[in-house]
């Protein structure tokens, strides 16, 4: 085992990490298969890494920096920053997953809208207020993780992939996605499009911040991985699709950098 979501257990087993991986239910799916930082283990596994893993299902991007996970945050890039020969970032899906996040993102009335575009809300308030938004908040924790770690540690974010709007949820919660849209009046031949509008937008916004630094900052791009039958539900995919997009995506990416 190289990969522990407590420094009790890490302690336990007198293990010191090498990769800090901040994140939200794609790195703490809870279900049997696991989470993509489950799959990511055995990744790295080969180079010697131990990942410890930071945040919760459902956290933001938002609780790394100023909420509820900062201190966490924070105290481990104190203790085991200079070891760090990489920090994974995990952020962003949960800004607009649900009701309240993804409803104000969307126009008032998208029932005459003929494409993904013209159904999101492009006042100040709407999409480019989360993009800033989203920007702010990783540029934040990329310079907290920079004042903590060697030159030589590597920075990895990915976009997650285009999920599917059907209704699906799960752990009790309401649909994550489809919710918003229907309220939104979005036709049911868009909803698919806006959630790829949405995702690229999240990409393109990370790509941007990696151009800073391109030695350092690395962007996974996971978009267009997974089928249909990969995904559990609105926002996660199942076992086999954590898997794919570890082994598809990440590798390459950990590889080049030397992390796999």
């Amino acid at each position: 085992m190289n990969v522990y979501w407590s420094e009790a257990a890490l302690d336990s087993a007198g293990a010191t990490p090498s990769i800090l991986a901040i994140g939200d239910s794609w790195f703490w799916y809870p279900f049997a298969g696991g989470s993509l930082i489950s799959r990511l283990g055995p990744v790295v596994a080969s180079k010697g890494h131990v990942i410890l893993v930071k945040g919760m299902n459902g956290a933001e991007a938002f609780d790394y920096v100023e909420g509820k996970y900062r201190r966490s945050v924070d105290q481990a890039l104190r203790i085991y920053g200079d070891g760090l020969s990489a920090v994974f970032i995990s952020g962003g899906g949960n800004d607009f997953a649900g009701f309240n996040d993804m409803r104000p993102l969307l126009n008032l009335d998208c029932s005459n809208a003929q494409s993904a575009e013209a159904c999101f809300n492009a006042s100040a308030s709407g999409l480019p207020d989360f993009l800033y938004n989203m920007d702010q908040h990783y540029r934040t924790l990329i310079g907290r993780v920079y004042t903590r770690t060697s030159l030589d540690c590597k920075i990895v974010m990915h976009s997650y992939d285009y999920a599917i709007p059907d209704g699906r949820s799960a752990m009790g919660h309401q649909a994550w996605l489809q919710p918003a849209l229907i309220d939104a009046k979005v036709a049911p031949t868009l909803q698919q499009a806006c959630v790829k509008y949405l995702i690229d937008a999240f990409s393109a916004m990370l790509s941007a911040i990696t151009t800073s630094d391109p030695a350092h900052l690395l962007l996974v791009d996971s978009r267009g991985t997974l089928a249909s039958q990969d995904w559990a539900n609105e926002l996660h995919p199942k076992p086999g699709g954590f898997k794919k997009i570890a082994q598809e995506r990440w590798q390459p990416v950990l590889e080049k950098a030397g992390l796999a």
